[in-house]
């Protein structure tokens, strides 16, 4: 049986996920933030940038943002996870602040690290709890991530993704302001010089799904940030483009197993 609980902390820029999954898969899709997962219990498998990936219990997986990627159970017993959700910036402020103009990224995907593991296993149960000070909530994940981001963190130099006369960023960046909006094929593929044809096909290549499947996600995504601070589920509904609850719900739960409502 799935289980899935969200969690929000007193960091606006870290939020908690605890879950037990057995039927639930995971479709190809992205998230905004970095994801690290700790693998409790069972086996996972999942495919990225086109390689498949098996994690068992006591390995961490830290997937970037805005990469593609699936997920479900290798055993039938399903398998137990804790997430968290970090915002880049925040990483990139822990890592280094001065590096801006730079992205921080991780030289690796699996983690088989006890330290890193038990580290980071501590530090969520302890965010999920509260039962600390909140001086200590607002200092933990420093310490916390300190380990993965002193051994494994790197800066690069920012790849764009270009899309005709446009990169990925400002089309991201447009989408997000008019999410509430119903965008037209023909706006993106004009906002880059492209025909609607070039467009799709270029953006397919370079984004590995269709930008209707992409666009379906980004909406998904700033949803849950909404939901997680607070704003109610009508209101997030439209704000991201949805015309009434019972749609923005069905697809709310399709896509991260539980519905707006039981959203910490």
């Amino acid at each position: 049986m799935d289980k899935v609980h969200y969690y929000s902390t007193p960091t606006e820029d870290i939020s908690l996920i605890q879950a037990q999954y057995q039927e639930f898969a995971f479709q190809r899709h992205y998230h905004l933030d970095f994801h690290i997962g700790l693998i409790t219990q069972g086996q996972q498998k999942f495919v990225y940038k086109g390689t498949s990936h098996n994690v068992g219990a006591g390995q961490v997986v830290i997937m970037p943002p805005d990469e593609l990627h699936d997920g479900h159970s290798k055993l039938d017993s399903g398998y137990q996870v804790s997430v968290f959700a970090v915002s880049p910036q925040w990483f990139q402020d822990l890592a280094n602040p001065k590096k801006n103009g730079h992205t921080l990224g991780f030289s690796e995907l699996i983690l088989s690290d006890q330290a890193a593991f038990s580290q980071l296993r501590n530090l969520h149960g302890l965010l999920i709890n509260q039962n600390i000070s909140q001086l200590a909530q607002d200092c933990l994940p420093f310490e916390g991530f300190s380990t993965i981001v002193d051994r494994y963190a790197k800066f690069g130099s920012k790849s764009d993704i270009k899309l005709g006369n446009q990169s990925i960023d400002t089309l991201k960046d447009y989408l997000m302001a008019n999410l509430d909006q119903p965008v037209r094929l023909e706006q993106l593929s004009e906002l880059c010089g492209l025909t609607t044809t070039q467009f799709q096909r270029h953006f397919k290549n370079r984004m590995g799904i269709t930008p209707y499947a992409w666009l379906s996600r980004l909406r998904m995504e700033q949803s849950m940030r909404l939901i997680k601070s607070g704003i109610c589920g009508t209101k997030v509904a439209h704000q991201v483009g949805f015309y009434d609850q019972a749609h923005f719900s069905k697809a709310f739960k399709t896509t991260f197993g539980v519905p707006p409502s039981q959203i910490n």
